[in-house]
């Protein structure tokens, strides 16, 4: 029947040594792998993200910056453009915007010839301090506008990208002008008057204009005071004139009839050629219309209009195109020619910045896959290194359970891993001490209950066959092999009741010279009989004993065992002494915290090899067990069981050929140290 049930236990364990590994996705390795390889991911997405933020933030700043001093450079330089014929003049004018902007500026014809380097103070014809960039910052052309570059609080261009200042035969002589002013203030005062508030303000050209504080006003006294808009002067009809032939010119060579232009370059869709009086109220009235529409920040017109035909949408281009071409025309011997403008640090090279062109991207992609590899090889490196020692563990425990010899773990730095498989190692000589103590005490107790059982079975054999008389003699031989039998069952129970916590004790006030006295008593003949002299030490004379808090009767049982092995172990002519004191701060004074209850002797001694082993169970210096040379072995680990079990602790302090001495230590009864102190001061304790 056994063997099938041993032949599956067999098969289990096979089956547990050829379980297979871990997949790397669930093992410790695999998952410090994904965790490396994360954290460097996230670290390296959160490091690239950061540096980008930082850098665009800063780029854009800086670049923001730069473009706010490059458009205030670009749009002064402009203004030079449009106001002067040639550059001949412009040393003063780069000069104090490259103070003040902290910048190189560098002017160059179209062909790259210089003009001015602020950073070399070089003139006309002569080399730039430095290598200019490769390409210019911008093109300085009053006649074609770089919108980009202009901000709308600056000068703004048309539609024709034509800078406004640029009025070439438009600008008025100093008498034109003041006349206008005239008029003009004249305006404005009415306006006060009514109660509209209004500012006059002069345009490129010198020719002032009314510019309104609110843009919404009440339209009849607007109209009164605007009334009979001031014609163009005869400078301006010069000018007009000249415009209005280039105009007409470019629109003959498109197949287009001529037209006249306004003031303003606007003209009228409806008629072509006017006669010259109603080209004058035609222009007062569109004068007029188009200040109002400024205030009002609308583009309709207070004249009734015809709907706009394709053909007359296609003629308006044709006309458009053709005025900007006649106005460039017209203004080019009054404008600089178009110069390339060149801005950079002082005296510095312009440094082509970081972009993400396939090279820097390869470049940027190869770093992460390098950190990433470097991660993974780091990782696996120490994963290994640290599941290593998990593994010997492991398979250490495995064999533990199947019952196997194991032999001890590799104890590594002293780390947590090599603290774990050091304290292994103490587990598994534990563990193993802890079988062998088992089997031994197995093989203790079969022998112990062997023998009386044996001496029992022989006698009674003995009599039934008719051997031996069931004499008094025979009867008290069975009664004391049956009380020896009882004598260990009990042993075992109480040991048995300790190890569970269920021993039952009823503590209560002992005094220490009260017990050693009694057990002293009972064990003196025996120790006669032996020739050994069992005796009590006397306290200090005038102060008591001490006391403890203890179950007396398991106490007593300790304190017999005691005194019945070192009776036993002693030889005749020897001495047995029974000794209680208190020991803890203050024993010098017959107070401190635990009481000492010894037995000493002055028999063979114990071996020192054998001193930590007197306290085991079945334990004994002489393997024959024979009952002449000792008991069943369970005395003293029952002593020890009784003394934890009271808070308290055994021990035995032994030199081979002069004695032993054992020690329980209790814990003192409270309020035992108030009441010895009194009592050195001169009370006694009462008798029991």
């Amino acid at each position: 029947m056994r063997r099938p049930e041993q032949w599956q236990q067999k098969r289990q364990q096979k089956q547990r040594r050829r379980r297979p590994r871990l997949p790397l996705r669930r093992s410790l390795l695999g998952r410090l792998l994904i965790v490396s390889v994360s954290v460097a991911s996230c670290a390296v997405a959160a490091t690239a993200w950061l540096a980008v933020q930082t850098t665009s933030g800063a780029i854009r700043q800086e670049q923001g910056r730069d473009l706010s001093s490059d458009a205030k450079i670009y749009d002064s330089l402009l203004g030079y453009a449009a106001t002067h014929p040639s550059w001949e003049n412009v040393e003063d004018t780069v000069r104090e915007l490259a103070r003040k902007s902290q910048r190189r500026i560098v002017l160059t014809t179209e062909d790259r010839r210089p003009l001015f380097d602020s950073a070399g103070e070089s003139s006309a014809g002569a080399p730039s301090a430095a290598p200019l960039p490769a390409q210019a910052s911008a093109v300085v052309d009053p006649l074609s506008v770089d919108t980009v570059l202009v901000p709308e609080d600056m000068t703004a261009a048309g539609a024709d990208r034509v800078d406004p200042r640029a009025v070439g035969p438009f600008l008025l002589p100093a008498k034109e002008r003041t006349e206008l002013r005239r008029i003009t203030a004249e305006r404005v005062a009415c306006l006060s008057s009514v109660g509209i508030a209004a500012d006059m303000v002069d345009s490129p050209s010198g020719r002032p204009r009314v510019d309104f504080v609110r843009d919404e006003t009440e339209p009849s006294p607007e109209l009164k005071c605007l009334a009979g808009e001031s014609d163009p002067t005869p400078t301006e009809e010069e000018a007009l004139q000249e415009l209005d032939e280039l105009a007409d010119a470019c629109l003959k060579r498109q197949g287009h009839k001529g037209t006249t232009l306004n003031l303003d370059l606007s003209w009228d869709r409806r008629s072509v050629q006017l006669d010259p009086s109603a080209t004058k109220a035609l222009a007062a009235k569109m004068a007029a219309d188009r200040q109002q529409a400024e205030k009002r920040q609308t583009k309709q017109k207070r004249t009734e209009e015809k709907p706009v035909t394709a053909a007359d949408r296609g003629y308006d281009r044709a006309i458009a195109s053709c005025v900007g071409s006649a106005r460039r025309e017209q203004l080019t011997d009054y404008v600089a020619a178009p110069a390339l403008l060149f801005i950079d640090g002082t005296g510095a090279v312009s440094v082509p910045g970081f972009d993400l062109s396939p090279a820097n991207t390869a470049r940027i992609v190869g770093v992460t896959a390098l950190v990433l590899a470097l991660t993974v090889g780091v990782s696996v490196f120490a994963g290994a290194r640290l599941v290593r020692p998990l593994l010997a563990l492991t398979g250490a425990a495995q064999r533990m359970r199947d019952g196997l010899d194991s032999a001890p773990v590799p104890v590594g730095p002293d780390n947590e891993i090599g603290r774990l498989a050091a304290a292994f190692n103490d587990m598994a000589v534990h563990r193993a001490r802890l079988e062998e103590q088992r089997k031994v005490m197995v093989s203790d107790v079969a022998h112990e209950l062997r023998t009386p059982l044996s001496n029992i079975r022989g006698w009674l054999e003995a009599a039934q066959d008719g051997l031996a008389d069931p004499d008094p003699a025979f009867v008290s031989s069975l009664l004391e092999e049956a009380v020896q039998l009882q004598h260990i069952i009990d042993d075992l129970q109480d040991l048995g009741a300790a190890d569970a916590g269920a021993l039952r004790l009823h503590p209560e006030p002992v005094y220490a010279d009260d017990l050693l006295g009694q057990v002293a008593a009972a064990y003196q003949g025996p120790a006669e009989t032996a020739g050994v002299t069992l005796t009590v030490a006397a306290t200090t004379p005038g102060r008591p004993g001490p006391s403890l808090y203890a179950d007396p009767v398991r106490l007593r049982q300790a304190v017999s065992n005691l005194v019945s092995n070192a009776v036993r172990h002693t030889p005749s002519g020897g001495r047995v002494t029974l000794r209680s004191y208190m020991t803890g701060p203050g024993e010098g004074d017959g107070v401190g915290d635990e009481v000492v209850l010894e037995v000493s002797d002055t028999g063979a001694g114990i071996p020192v090899d054998d001193i930590p082993h007197v306290f085991d169970r079945f334990w004994r210096a002489e393997k024959s067990r024979n009952r002449s040379t000792g008991g069943s072995g369970l005395g003293l680990a029952i002593v020890l069981k009784l003394a934890e079990a009271q808070g308290g602790t055994a021990s035995v302090v032994s030199t081979e050929g002069q004695g032993s001495v054992f020690a329980l230590r209790l814990p003192v009864a409270p309020g035992e140290a108030s009441d010895n102190t009194a009592s050195v001061a001169g009370a006694a304790r009462p008798d029991d």
